[in-house]
């Protein structure tokens, strides 16, 4: 019975949050619920590299020397890398290459910051509404089943599939499942997530739910402290920063075999 509870408000906590995310005006993207919890940041850090097994999920395979990445640089924060999956999400690649080589998000703003769930930036208009692709409409990024949305994936916000991409993209901070709720995520939802991904979204946390629905085409392996950092910041009405969180530049850089820090236990 206890167990039906806490999935019953779950499922009213998502509901809640998809309304209101989906409800802001014609937002072409809009990020999905998130559920409610309070695990800090600091407890992510407790877990080893080494207790984390990558398995059928490619999200932690290292960049390779001399292979594309995304430097994000954010004001007063410092630099975001992010690896890039061009077989897994051919069009999601293309498309945020594009617009970060033609200085599309730079001065932008994280104009969504949720605590225990992500940052959302990439709208021209920096209150969610707005954003395009670099085809001028909307594209359909697709999802793949060896990308999942562990902390610091990558992925573009959509308002209702993925056919709704545009330019608005989130990183994922999440928190932690046992086993217990994530198995009940799995039978609830009819979500498909092997035994692994569960080991990753309890070592490292995450928001498993969007699996499926949300176009990853990245994940930082350097910087996510300074993900974790953003998103503790304080926020006023739609989860709008009271400070602004400006993404000074975003560029195409070749990676230089330097450090790869996919956990928060590497800072």
């Amino acid at each position: 019975m206890l167990k039906f509870r806490k999935l019953a408000a779950l499922a009213m906590s998502i509901a809640m949050l998809t309304a209101v995310f989906t409800g802001c005006g014609d937002d072409e993207n809009s990020s999905s619920a998130k559920t409610s919890g309070s695990e800090s940041s600091e407890s992510e850090s407790s877990k080893s590299e080494e207790s984390v097994s990558a398995g059928d999920v490619l999200n932690f395979t290292p960049p390779e020397k001399g292979e594309d990445i995304i430097v994000m640089t954010i004001k007063d924060y410092g630099d975001v890398k992010i690896k890039l999956f061009p077989e897994q999400a051919e069009k999601g690649v293309e498309n945020f290459t594009g617009l970060a080589k033609d200085g599309y998000y730079d001065g932008l703003i994280f104009h969504r910051v949720i605590n225990n769930f992500m940052i959302q930036g990439g709208c021209p208009l920096g209150n969610g509404t707005g954003g395009e692709s670099i085809w001028g409409d909307k594209f359909d990024g697709g999802t793949s089943s060896e990308l999942t949305h562990v902390a610091g994936a990558v992925a573009y916000a959509n308002s209702g599939s993925t056919a709704t991409n545009g330019s608005q993209f989130y990183i994922v901070t999440g928190e932690k499942y046992d086993e217990a709720t994530l198995n009940d995520l799995t039978s609830y939802y009819g979500i498909s997530m092997s035994d692994n991904t569960k080991k990753l979204y309890a070592d490292l946390g995450g928001t498993p739910w969007l699996d499926g629905s949300y176009t990853i085409f990245g994940q930082v392996f350097d910087g996510l402290d300074i993900v974790f950092d953003i998103q503790s910041v304080a926020t006023g009405a739609n989860d709008k920063p009271e400070k602004d969180v400006v993404i000074e530049k975003v560029s195409v850089e070749k990676y230089d075999g330097g450090d790869v820090k996919f956990y928060l236990s590497d800072y």
